[in-house]
């Protein structure tokens, strides 16, 4: 099988590949270049794939072991590394992660464990007519583009990740937010990582951040912490640095965790449905 076409999504980062089934086992030199090219656009479109669950799985195994999810009443049965992404309602209740009509929040995934993720791929079953595109932030070009004073001020600092208190933030802004079980929150206490981290493959610095997830930065009293964080991300989430991926059924997306950021956008749940699911590997 001949190499599959690439190219070149924003202006910083980002690659769509075409001509390829990733329903089917792949070559070992195809399995290396999808590795390779993820490394080097951070984030990769896969459109027009067919996949099952366990296509999924395999998929992911390209780039390690997919995490089982904390919040196994939204994982799909007999997979508990694949996690429901969905705004779907049944009985009154979300079948998925992330329901809100307006829940937005900017996170690299699974920050709150103490090992950091390191990819992550969401794959499409219904796309909504109109909302619902996840924006993705390229934290690693954001960061060479510090100024000299900025970078000086935040290398070396650390933040504290809170899964808990990401809940509570959620909760206050969209009461029907299903709460952490109390195994749950044990299972989850706050961590402390890097503001800047270094990728331990490319060797470039990146910046990792989140809106809601970070209780504030170690060592800072609370307004001089949250001016910072909300410097930082105003930097990050600035046009230059942001692709926005428009969903259609049957797209994969991987991005590379340690490199970018992301974040989901409105969708009326009332008018347009979305189904997604997710693995994360570690």
């Amino acid at each position: 099988m001949s190499r599959y076409r690439i190219d070149r999504l924003a202006s910083t980062f980002g690659a769509r590949i075409s001509g390829i089934d990733l329903s089917r086992p792949l070559e070992n030199s195809l399995s290396a270049a999808i590795v390779n090219d993820l490394l080097e656009h951070r984030v990769l479109v896969i459109r027009d794939q067919t996949l099952s669950h366990e296509d999924h799985i395999r998929v992911s195994r390209l780039f390690g072991e997919p995490e089982v999810h904390i919040q196994d009443q939204y994982t799909v049965p007999g997979f508990p590394q694949i996690v429901t992404i969905s705004n779907i309602h049944r009985n009154g209740a979300p079948i998925g992660l992330y329901d809100g009509d307006n829940e937005q929040e900017w996170h690299t995934d699974l920050s709150f464990r103490p090992a950091m993720s390191a990819v992550s791929l969401l794959y499409s079953v219904i796309a909504p007519e109109e909302g619902g595109e996840t924006r993705f932030a390229d934290t690693t070009a954001a960061y060479d583009d510090l100024s000299a004073e900025l970078r000086a001020r935040v290398d070396g600092c650390e933040a504290v990740h809170s899964m808990v208190h990401l809940f509570e933030r959620q909760a206050a802004d969209n009461p029907a937010k299903v709460p952490l079980t109390e195994v749950q929150r044990a299972q989850v206490p706050d961590v402390v990582h890097p503001l800047v981290r270094e990728h331990p493959q490319t060797g470039r610095q990146s910046l990792l951040l989140g809106d809601m997830i970070i209780r504030g930065i170690v060592g800072l009293d609370q307004a001089e912490s949250a001016g910072l964080l909300d410097q930082l991300h105003e930097h990050v989430t600035s046009e230059e640095y942001v692709y926005s991926h428009r969903w259609a059924a049957g797209d994969l997306v991987i991005w590379d965790n340690r490199a970018t950021m992301h974040t989901a956008s409105p969708c009326d749940h009332t008018r347009h449905q979305r189904l997604l699911y997710r693995t994360t590997v570690m």
